[in-house]
């Protein structure tokens, strides 16, 4: 049985059906409307999480994988609130939003960021976001405006020249993941960065339903290489929501009030990881979500781990799905500036999964460059040339000379 998929696919199981909506019930005070969170937006960033899941693993075929799908999202639309022309149509078709209209994409994640931060009082989740933009830049200001309004982004414009910036940067990264990922940039910042906008994810949630770590025992986990490997692995007995396909079985493991849980699947032994993860679709997902059944009698044994993915380059996935215009010289971001364009999007991501939970953290971070501003063509005879006078209509070199000195 290759199990290495809990390690693979956790949190991004959990933050997709976080985002796909698994209840819609809300038993707190809400600062938030249900109903102006759109499905097609919901669904679109789920379709957008397996695609950057599926680029990923083919990426990394022998190594963990753990992003966080939402922070991407996140990062991405707040910056394709910038975006003009082709390339927020290239976004629009990699993001999954070719038919939401901006308001609705934007009214969207205001609702839905305060749904998640509320939807349950027994899980910690913390939502953050910021930009960052070079002190005395003419960013318009409309787009700031937006991303204060809708993405609650904390915005501070700063000297990038200022080693003590990158500090200031990764200390709100700190900050926002409760330690859990202390840093993301490095100095010097160059020259010609303009912006960096940013999301942080943080969440810590205890099971609904415990593990007693009395019952914890090493043992053997078979890798991706078919090697023995030794685990400490968590068990306990009793009643479980499984669900058993032609092609793996899986369980549904909830946190706190059960408004938040986590997938394990586990492909049948002998069908590679690999090979399922690349058939693997929302619809699959939603097929498996909806054959899960509570079983009175299911041995559950799923290991205790710490996994730490990243700091990851999305640049090449992210154009893979068909947004390389974003990142180029022929990038249109002109509703946040003249000439800017990508020139990076970085992710890491952090798990624990132990007896009481799980606590994880994501950051995702877009930078933004300045294009190179196009020189003027020189043409400058200040050495020997060769000179020529020309007939056009029969092309005939009527003069031919070369200078090359004063008389």
């Amino acid at each position: 049985m290759n199990s290495k998929f809990t390690a693979i696919l956790l949190t991004f199981l959990l933050l997709v059906i976080s985002i796909t909506g698994c209840s819609s019930e809300v038993d707190i005070e809400t600062t938030y409307d249900l109903g102006k969170i759109d499905s097609s937006v919901t669904r679109g960033n789920a379709d957008f999480a397996i695609d950057i899941f599926k680029t990923l693993n083919d990426e990394d075929l022998n190594d963990n994988i753990f992003i966080s799908p939402l922070s991407i999202s996140t990062a991405l639309s707040m910056t394709y609130n910038g975006a003009l022309g082709q390339t927020k149509e290239d976004m629009a078709k990699t993001l999954h939003y070719s038919e939401i209209k901006l308001d609705v994409l934007n009214t969207t994640y205001r609702n839905l960021i305060d749904y998640l931060e509320q939807a349950d009082k027994e899980v910690d989740l913390l939502i953050s976001n910021s930009i960052w933009y070079r002190e005395g830049d003419a960013v318009k200001e409309d787009f700031l405006n937006t991303n204060r309004a809708f993405y609650d982004a904390e915005v501070r414009d700063v000297d990038f020249s200022d080693e003590q910036t990158v500090h200031t940067i990764n200390n709100w990264i700190s900050d926002s993941t409760k330690g859990k990922i202390k840093k993301m940039l490095e100095p010097p910042i160059s020259s010609d960065v303009v912006m960096y906008l940013i999301n942080a994810v943080y969440f810590k949630g205890e099971w609904t339903n415990k593990f007693d770590d009395s019952n914890t025992f090493a043992t053997d986990f078979t890798n991706i290489d078919n090697e023995k490997e030794n685990v400490e692995m968590m068990r306990r007995h009793g009643e479980v929501d499984y669900a058993l396909g032609t092609d793996y079985k899986a369980v549904k493991l909830p946190y706190g009030q059960e408004k938040m849980t986590m997938y394990v699947i586990i492909p049948e032994e002998d069908i590679d990881i690999n090979t399922f993860i690349q058939g693997f679709t929302l619809e699959k997902l939603d097929t498996i979500k909806e054959n899960m059944t509570a079983i009175d009698d299911v041995n559950l044994q799923i290991p205790k781990f710490k996994l730490e993915y990243g700091i990851k380059n999305l640049n090449a996935s992210l154009s893979s799905l068909g947004m390389a215009n974003a990142f180029g010289p022929s990038a249109n971001f002109d509703n946040i500036r003249n000439n800017i364009f990508i020139s990076r999007v970085l992710h890491k991501a952090v798990i624990e999964v132990n007896e009481e939970g799980s606590e994880a953290a994501a950051v995702t971070v877009v930078e933004m460059k300045e294009s190179a501003v196009e020189e003027p063509i020189q043409f400058i005879a200040n050495r020997p040339f060769l000179f020529l006078i020309n007939d056009e209509s029969t092309d005939t070199i009527l003069f031919l000379g070369k200078y090359c000195k004063v008389d």
